[in-house]
Order: structure tokens, then C-alpha cells, then sequence
């Protein structure tokens, strides 16, 4: 049994470079023709960007977690003067160093969590949101060029920030804008080959 990559009576695929390529997938194949359309089909970079987001928001919120507190025993409101008064009748907080080690490190892991969850729910939401829209505002326009991400940043800054108002919603479409706009010119620069 022959598989691909493996030698044997394989069909190797012409290189215009001359010689030959090294045996793998037929550009021609249907099933590779299927799969390379439903990748560029805007609902898979939808998802894709949805998904890539989330994961680096997860990651992104365990280290924002882990920077959160000025040092490891400090609980915030706790002996602060001029802090939210506790609840009458509840137990006065404890400081975090004087818990065991086990509840000190189940309080961080908590925390870390609940951090990672919020950041990669947002990072998600934004990421599908922006490629989402990029992709549709380059399927209506017909081209590949720099307007389609300050478009899809703008009308992005602009939903993300719709409930603050109509002064808000502008300066998240300019601030968003901006933002794709130079990583889009700095993606597109030419490399250096040196």
C-alpha cells in the first residue's frame, strides 16, 4: 500500500523550476480544490479568526492575571483606608498570605481563570467580528487591497463601541482604523532579503 510521501509508483508533480517536487497533493484534485475553497469562503476565516483570537485572548489573560497584583499577599480593599466599607455581620477579610498555601494558590488559579475566560471571550468576538466584515467588505468591492482592512477596522471600532454613544462609536472607528491600517501597510511592506 503506496501512500503519498512515501515512494513507490507516486506521481510526482512538475516544478516549473525544473526537476521535480517532492510527491504530495494534486492542485487539481477535487477533494484539494474543495478544501482550498472552504478555507478562503468567508465564514471559515470567520471562524478560523474567531477561534485564533480566543486561544491568544486565553493566553494573553493568563499572563495579564499573573502581572495583576503589585505582590502575591495583597487583597484588594483589605485595610486600604477609604475603602468600600465590608458587610455588617460578614466575616472581615482575611489577607491572602495569611491562608494556607493550598487556598492561596486555588484563589490565583480562580482568578487566572476567570481572566483568561474574559479575555479570550472578547479577543474571540473581536477577531471573528473584524475578519467577518474585512471578508465580506473585500467579497463586495472585488479587490485585495489596504481600504478593505480600514474599512473592516472602522465599522469593527465602531460596533464595539456603539453603546457609548455616537462620539464613542466614531472614536472607536478612527482608533480602530488607524490600528489596521499600519499593521496592513506593515504586512504588505515589501522583505528585505538580506
Amino acid at each position: 500500500m503506496n501512500f503519498p510521501g512515501m515512494g513507490g509508483s507516486t506521481p510526482r508533480i512538475p516544478n516549473l523550476g525544473g526537476g521535480n517536487t517532492p510527491p504530495g497533493f494534486d492542485p487539481n484534485d477535487p477533494n484539494v480544490k474543495w478544501l482550498t475553497n472552504a478555507m478562503e469562503s468567508c465564514y471559515a476565516k470567520t471562524v478560523m479568526s474567531g477561534a485564533a483570537g480566543f486561544a491568544l485572548g486565553g493566553l494573553f489573560g493568563m499572563f495579564m492575571a499573573s502581572m495583576a497584583y503589585d505582590t502575591p499577599y495583597h487583597v484588594p480593599g483589605a485595610g486600604t483606608p477609604g475603602a468600600a466599607p465590608t458587610v455588617p455581620g460578614a466575616a472581615p477579610a482575611v489577607p491572602l498570605s495569611e491562608l494556607p498555601l493550598r487556598k492561596q494558590l486555588a484563589h490565583g488559579f480562580r482568578d487566572m481563570g476567570q481572566r483568561s475566560w474574559s479575555t479570550a471571550k472578547n479577543f474571540g468576538a473581536v477577531g471573528a467580528l473584524f475578519a467577518g466584515i474585512e471578508c465580506g467588505i473585500e467579497g463586495l468591492r472585488a479587490k485585495n487591497d489596504m481600504g478593505n482592512g480600514v474599512a473592516a477596522g472602522c465599522l469593527t471600532g465602531a460596533i464595539l463601541a456603539r453603546n457609548g454613544g455616537p462620539q464613542a462609536a466614531a472614536v472607536g472607528c478612527a482608533g480602530f482604523a488607524a490600528f489596521s491600517a499600519a499593521i496592513d501597510a506593515w504586512m504588505r511592506m515589501p522583505k528585505d532579503e538580506d
